[in-house]
């Protein structure tokens, strides 16, 4: 094939919206990947020969599934469940379950594409998928969720293995629901193994995986602080979300002497100047983990300002995305770089607007991409597979070094692959992209055409 012969980004982008009509999550995902791909790739005629980036934007499977359970009225409820497994070229599918009333398979498609990246950016041997269901935990009884999960394994327990397909945790599935899944599977194989990862530490947890996702994306920004000869210690930061990934965003800022000044969940978000201190974190973890309250609470106990929307507005230094996708819209990013901001690491999936990203790379904010940023989670449960492959726990401070470990390895793949030759500045999405992609597709080429 020549290279005038290629097809270009935009008739490869035309492809893929063609074969996914209407999955406009999975369509910015791909392009977000493809747009550095595609410059990387240019040269490369193997690439184009073998196909690999189309092979890696169709998944290897998509398995859609009814889920049906009894609620505590003894009515029958009907849910659907999705597990989809992208690409398993250098490990088992990896990647978490996401109970939410606005689960589909576009966004399930998108975070299993970007799953692959993320996992190939850790060095560990992990392919990349998701699952879910549009079920919502919140409001649902113990005996409800735990009849729901057991129903949703009854089928999934088919598709997964330790040496196959290894879902953990996400949005709506948390340690309750890791127990439900993990016992039914138990009980209908009769085998103990991991198969899932998240678990409670009396049956193969391990150490760390709650902080990691959070904790992995602050040091991911100290280490592209440190880089220019800065740090988060004494920086303002604004934080999103409210859950387990903002909750130890926070915890870590705190650590290396920052001061986060915001939180967020669906009824607005609280400004908190003096800073969210361990205390008043505290709090927060009991009344979001334990009585599932809002963040208006906070704000009356403490004083503070309670505003509808989202943090953007508020003038800070850092800025960290922990709630959800395109939570950062491109005038929202044009906001932040007009008040200064410096850095911007996400910890939720894809929750900048492609044009907002693009906005902060033009304005050379230092910018991490959720599929680099977010990384630590699944990298503990990567360890976490280990541990359970041998049926041993490695101790907290082991972990957390290997945390630490990993996530400095990320950065500096991203450095050799988005430094820019004229100014030293660092485009951490098209370092990230390439970085990962190219682990996943010399794998590719290793087997042939399968």
């Amino acid at each position: 094939m020549a290279v005038s012969d290629h097809v270009n980004l935009e008739q490869f982008m035309e492809g893929v919206e063609r074969r996914n009509p209407g999955e406009i999550e999975f369509h910015q995902a791909v392009y977000e990947v493809a747009v550095n791909v595609f410059d990387f790739i240019a040269d490369k005629e193997v690439y184009h020969e073998y196909q690999i980036l189309r092979r890696i934007a169709e998944p290897d499977r998509v398995v859609s599934f009814r889920v049906c359970w009894e609620d505590d009225k003894g009515d029958t409820r009907v849910q659907r469940g999705w597990r989809v497994q992208n690409n398993n070229s250098i490990g088992p599918y990896k990647g978490g379950l996401r109970f939410h009333s606005r689960v589909n398979q576009s966004i399930l498609k998108f975070l299993a594409f970007e799953q692959t990246f993320k996992n190939s950016l850790t060095g560990l041997p992990m392919g990349g998928g998701k699952g879910g269901s549009n079920f919502n935990p919140k409001g649902k009884s113990d005996h409800e969720v735990m009849r729901f999960c057991q129903s949703f394994m009854n089928e999934l327990y088919r598709h997964v293995g330790e040496d196959v397909d290894v879902p953990a945790g996400d949005i709506g599935v948390g340690a309750r629901e890791i127990g439900y899944l993990f016992g039914q599977y138990k009980r209908i194989t009769n085998r103990f193994v991991g198969v899932l990862t998240g678990k409670g530490m009396e049956y193969g947890g391990s150490p760390i995986r709650t902080e990691a996702t959070g904790y992995g994306t602050v040091y991911f920004m100290e280490s592209m602080l440190n880089r220019v000869n800065d740090s988060v210690d004494g920086k303002t930061c604004l934080v999103s979300g409210s859950g387990n990934v903002a909750q130890h965003a926070v915890e870590k800022i705190n650590h290396l002497g920052g001061r986060a000044v915001t939180l967020s969940d669906s009824g607005g978000f609280i400004y908190d100047p003096e800073g969210i201190d361990t205390d008043k974190l505290a709090f927060v973890k009991d009344l979001k983990n334990l009585r599932r309250g809002r963040l208006s609470e906070y704000a009356k106990k403490f004083g503070v300002e309670h505003h509808e929307g989202r943090p953007w507005g508020i003038t800070a230094d850092l800025a960290f995305p922990c709630a959800t996708q395109n939570e950062i819209s491109t005038a929202e990013a044009k906001t932040l770089i007009a008040n200064g901001v410096k850095g911007v690491s996400e910890g939720a999936n894809m929750p900048t607007e492609q044009q907002g990203i693009h906005a902060f790379t033009n304005a050379k904010v230092l910018f991490a991409p959720s599929k680099a940023a977010n990384a630590g989670g699944v990298a503990v449960s990567g360890l976490e597979m280990s541990q359970n492959s041998a049926r041993i726990t490695w101790k907290e401070e082991d972990l957390q070094k290997l945390l630490l470990d990993i996530m400095t390895g990320i950065h500096d793949r991203c450095v050799e692959h988005g430094r820019s030759p004229n100014d030293d500045y660092v485009n951490y999405v098209k370092g990230a992209n390439i970085a990962a992609f190219i682990k996943v597709a010399d794998a590719m080429l290793a087997y042939g055409v399968v």
